[in-house]
């Protein structure tokens, strides 16, 4: 699961274009500077790209932090 989490923070800095960003499981939207509705979005999709997955509706708006995403990539990886 550290491979999950290490290229999902890798995908999330690359979204917000931060290569310094703090990414943990307990980051929220909240917690960093310029993640709203829009950005979301285009976070959800660079994580499709990146892990070959794809989510739900559902699935995307179950999605309390980042320790969530890790989760359910992890859930469709297998």
């Amino acid at each position: 699961m550290n491979d999950v989490q290490d290229r999902l923070a890798d995908t999330i800095r690359d979204v917000f274009d931060d290569p310094a960003l703090q990414i943990n499981r307990a980051t929220t939207a909240a917690d960093v500077e310029g993640w709203d509705s829009l950005t979301h979005i285009n976070l959800i999709v660079a994580v499709e790209k990146e892990f070959r997955v794809r989510f739900t509706t559902a699935e995307v708006t179950s999605l309390k932090n980042v320790g969530d995403l890790i989760d359910a990539v992890g859930r469709k990886l297998g």
